[in-house]
């Protein structure tokens, strides 16, 4: 937060929007079937026409790619399987020709168990100097080391099964939040926070402007490290209340900002990724005078379709509750917090088969809308690779088909505990995360112009269909809509700075709201039919024979009340207020 306005809206970062690349799956350039850096050069130029202002990259770092990289072994370099370090500056040099800025990816709640950090930790043995830049506890006391149970507390890994694993050699426990090929850092220790913001002025040094920072609210654990109730049913406890924004990370954030960014001279972005984050904490977080974080991923409306058995157990989604999720967040940050938007992003199933509906008939047109309605709040826009396309969710056919760690484990240890087989599948097929990994589709050649080699994962089937040569060449494609939408973010105040306004919160099948800007003068109408059926609504006062500013389905008549809005139809209208 280099700039400290006193608003976020008068940051630089506040009319802009993110594309979020993926690199495995982006484009791949050496026919190895992973995509690399110099894949991303190739395409840059599409990005440009798009006309976003950000690229986030994922991790590109050498990984042993336990969990696609997000396990890194080396923090200050390139994994070959996406290039070298060349490569990425001519990346970069070429992302800023085109006037745009490139965020990376900071992983630091955990390492890789290959990185060095964490191998002189584990061999240098309970009394070794690296011992604690990581977090070991001995084994639950009258307990048999290493067997079920022995586990210094009953946590539950986010990729299942115990979040503990044993290590023989000394007799104690690394604690792994997520894979077990992941440890935990110990953000507790001083040495372990300043070697991590040495490379974080590493990488700003080279050029880049700033980092999306994954999960970075689980880094501060309650030292207790007490046992987590146990769900209904399950068999390891919930330690989320123990390290979810957990007793000094605010200190911790505070103290990033002034080691890293506190005087920086470029315009840089801080991203936070905080999973069970609330709308209080997230204005603590993005307030520009306390100075930790621009702004924060939360997941609270990415829950609202979970069933009773979690994540794999969806259930349709309630506008309503969308409604009331999206709404709080936008009234709650108020003017001294800043919120991020989007849909997609790597570890999300598609929207368009999620919220919106993919069926042939209505899959541009609920793309399109999902999109109008995300635009259109306060806050700063996430796109996600293929999601200017429209991509869909892949028809997946059996377990052999995924590739992703948080699948695979979720599937082994559901079966194992007794699961109907084809039921998690059927889980995975909703919501799994190789939803949003199948390789970009930019043609119809095979495997869509991702690679002349094999690819690592299935291609979508769809591409025939849907890909961005046919949606480039076509003016009514998502693609040149969501172009519409970041042209209008860059020149419409209001969307910026505007206020926020519900329109009928208990509508099941209308999500419509009103942006209003006093400065400029403006309001904004936003209208959304969420549905495969015709919704007739009544205008609020003032807008008939408004301004058409975008509209995913052209108007044929005067905006007039009441007024029929078609299937899966949005609008949204402008009128001068001064």
């Amino acid at each position: 937060m280099p700039e400290n306005e006193a608003n976020p809206a008068d940051s630089w970062w506040s009319d802009a929007v993110v594309y979020q690349i993926y690199p495995r799956s982006f484009a791949d350039s050496d026919a190895d079937g992973i995509g690399d850096l110099q894949g991303i050069i190739e395409r840059l130029d599409y990005l440009s026409q798009l006309g976003v202002d950000v690229l986030w990259l994922s991790p590109v770092y050498p990984s042993p790619h336990d969990d696609n990289g997000y396990d890194i072994s080396d923090y200050q370099d390139i994994d070959p399987l996406f290039g070298t370090l060349d490569d990425f500056d001519r990346l970069m040099t070429a992302v800023h020709e085109r006037g745009m800025k490139l965020v990376m990816d900071l992983v630091v709640n955990h390492t890789s168990d290959e990185h060095p950090w964490f191998t002189a930790s584990r061999d240098g043995g309970v009394d070794g100097p690296q011992r604690d830049w990581y977090i070991w506890r001995p084994p639950r006391p009258g307990a048999t080391p290493g067997a079920p149970g022995a586990e210094p507390n009953n946590w539950e890994s986010w990729f299942s099964g115990p979040a503990w694993t044993y290590d023989e050699a000394s007799g104690e426990y690394y604690l792994h939040t997520f894979s077990r090929k992941q440890p935990d850092l110990n953000w507790d220790n001083p040495q372990v926070r300043h070697a991590v913001y040495a490379m974080m002025r590493w990488w700003l040094d080279r050029g880049v402007d700033g980092f999306r920072m994954d999960v970075i609210n689980l880094v501060s654990k309650d030292p207790a490290l007490p046992d987590g109730r146990i769900p209904e049913g399950g068999r390891y406890g919930d330690g989320s209340p123990y390290y979810v924004c957990g007793p000094r990370i605010h200190e911790y954030l505070a103290e990033m900002h002034r080691e890293v960014f506190e005087g920086h001279p470029r315009k840089l972005l801080t991203v936070a990724e905080m999973p069970g984050v609330t709308v209080e904490e997230a204005r603590l977080f993005t307030d520009p005078a306390r100075r930790e974080v621009d702004m924060v991923f939360q997941f609270e409306h990415v829950g609202l379709d979970r069933g009773p058995g979690g994540k794999f157990d969806p259930r349709p989604l309630k506008l309503t509750d969308l409604k009331t999720s999206l709404g709080r967040w936008q009234t709650g940050l108020g003017t001294t917090g800043w919120n991020s938007l989007y849909w997609n992003n790597h570890d999300q199933p598609r929207v368009v088969s999620r919220f919106g509906d993919d069926s042939p008939a209505y899959r541009d047109r609920s793309a399109k809308l999902l999109a109008t309605v995300l635009h259109l709040h306060r806050g700063t826009p996430y796109v996600y690779q293929g999601e200017e396309l429209g991509m869909a969710n892949a028809p997946f056919a059996s377990i052999d088909d995924y590739r992703d760690i948080e699948s695979l484990n979720h599937y082994a240890h559901a079966v194992a505990d007794g699961a109907d087989p084809d039921r998690v599948l059927q889980g995975l097929r909703a919501m799994g995360r190789d939803n949003a990994r199948t390789p970009m589709q930019w043609d119809t050649t095979q495997n869509a112009g991702f690679t002349t080699g094999t690819p690592w994962i299935a291609v979508n089937p769809d591409h025939t269909e849907v890909n961005a040569k046919a949606q480039l060449a076509d003016p009514d494609s998502v693609f040149h809509y969501y172009r519409r939408l970041i042209d209008l973010r860059h020149t419409e105040p209001a969307i910026t700075h505007g206020d926020f306004h519900m329109l009928h919160p208990n509508h099941e099948q209308l999500y419509a709201f009103i942006r209003t800007d006093a400065t400029s003068g403006t309001e904004l109408l936003v209208l959304a039919n969420v549905g495969g059926a015709d919704l007739t609504v009544d205008l609020p006062d003032g807008w008939e024979h408004s301004e058409t500013l975008i509209a995913n389905i052209p108007a044929t008549a005067p905006l007039t009340t009441p007024h029929t809005l078609q299937p899966w139809e949005a609008r949204v209208h402008r009128r001068r207020t001064a």
